[in-house]
């Protein structure tokens, strides 16, 4: 991880540094397309730092779940040859921590087996959802 956000940073660098080269040759197609260029490294540090910040979160609300006893063990479920839990298992245990969520909703460890079952399922965008919603009550926001 460390290794990959020092080749963003140097890319990120190399890119601002073209975009200068550009924005200082005076042409005006070329001072366009630095000051284009310019903005992409930004864009590029926020993204690094949000995900880095997002990953920090939930690896922080795994801990503190780890050690409540109350992780999803998907162990035990079928799995397709790829490796993969057979959807009729990832349904059954999303319904099963769905229950759990519908009967404590403000609760942040149900939310967290709520997007680990997402995740299980296959469904990312719906995992990462529920794991901001567990963040955010965990930090009482």
């Amino acid at each position: 991880m460390a290794f990959m956000c020092v080749a963003l940073l140097m890319y990120l660098v190399f890119l601002g540094r073209i975009a200068l080269l550009l924005i200082a040759s005076g042409s005006v197609p070329a001072i366009g397309m630095g000051v284009a260029l310019l903005i992409m490294p930004f864009i590029g540090l926020w993204a690094m730092i949000a995900t880095l910040r997002d990953g920090f979160a939930h690896q922080r609300l795994s801990r503190l779940i780890d050690a409540a006893g109350m992780e999803l063990d998907p162990g035990a479920l079928p799995r397709r040859p790829s490796g993969r839990i057979e959807r009729d298992a990832a349904d059954a245990l999303f319904q099963q921590v769905r229950a759990e969520l519908d009967a404590d909703p403000d609760n942040w460890q149900r939310w967290y087996r709520v997007g680990r079952a997402y995740e299980f399922a296959g469904d990312r965008r719906r995992a990462r959802e529920a794991m901001k919603t567990a963040v955010r009550l965990q930090e009482g926001r």
